[in-house]
């Protein structure tokens, strides 16, 4: 296996890792942001507020999207592992 193909993979891993983690991401902002905005409107300051329905949010973004990312794994090891038996 040349320099290379090591490259590749790792640009593979972390272009799957972003793919994964882009849903549950972009969830989190969207509910900070609206929470942030909420919090300005009505000028309450409660720093706990933030946190209970951004992790509700994740977690059940994360139920809804786990067979997306299972699936993309899934893919990306199918890859790597023809890579070992085929001998790069």
């Amino acid at each position: 296996m040349s320099g290379a193909q090591v490259l590749d993979i790792a640009r593979d891993g972390i272009w799957v890792l972003i793919i994964i983690s882009a849903p549950m991401m972009i969830v989190g902002l969207l509910v900070g942001v609206v929470i942030a905005l909420f919090q300005a409107l009505t000028q309450i300051q409660e720093m706990t507020l933030v946190f209970v329905p951004k992790i509700i949010a994740i977690f059940v973004t994360l139920l809804i999207a786990l067979p997306f990312m299972g699936a993309t794994m899934a893919a990306y090891m199918n890859r790597i592992v023809d890579l070992i038996i085929t001998g790069g």
